[in-house]
């Protein structure tokens, strides 16, 4: 297995590994274009999107500053807004339904260092993949951890903290989040 398919996997993977550094500087370069573009230049934005995301849908508009590792594991439904400032680190895949709108400063995080501190002094790291389900409202400067699912048609809460799966239907708030109203 190389070092990205590890990655995709869950498994322990080397983020030193050429073949990621490449990705990761061909995702840099195009971010850096994308966030240098201006709302005057939507057809622009749309282009730079288009080759560095996996997939991207009708109507996605993602304000600037916006920051990833790789792009290509980032997979966008129809009719998607993320405000300014957003981060996705993708060393996992994140899965983003339609409809779904993102408050500024919000982060979505795959990767995760190992919790043994012998381990983490290697250069291994672990990531677990993101879904977000259709019709999703997450507030600003919210957090979603490795391996969480937030079902459709769920609000979170500004200032949240998704350490673990939220169902459908729900509004969601805390840190740790957690739901307190079914919708």
């Amino acid at each position: 297995m190389t070092e990205r398919e590890k990655a995709l996997a869950g498994l322990g993977y080397d983020p030193a590994d050429a073949e990621l550094a490449a990705l990761r500087r061909r995702a840099r370069k195009l971010v850096r274009l994308f966030n240098q573009t201006d709302e005057e230049s939507p057809k622009q934005r749309q282009k730079i999107l288009q080759e560095l995301l996996g997939a991207c849908g009708k109507d996605c508009c993602i304000e600037s500053d916006f920051r990833c590792d790789y792009g290509c594991n980032i997979f966008i439904g129809d009719g998607f807004f993320a405000n300014f400032n957003c981060v996705f680190l993708d060393v996992n895949t994140i899965t983003i339904g339609s409809n779904v709108l993102l408050a500024p400063c919000v982060q979505l995080y795959t990767a995760y260092h190992p919790v043994d501190p012998v381990e983490r002094a290697v250069p291994v790291e672990y990531a677990s993949p993101i879904v977000i389900g259709d019709d999703v409202w997450l507030g600003g400067g919210a957090i979603v951890n490795p391996g969480v699912t937030i079902g459709s048609n769920v609000i979170i809460g500004s200032g949240s903290v998704v350490t673990r799966d939220i169902p459908s239907n729900s509004i969601a708030v805390g840190n740790p989040c957690r739901v307190i109203r079914k919708i």
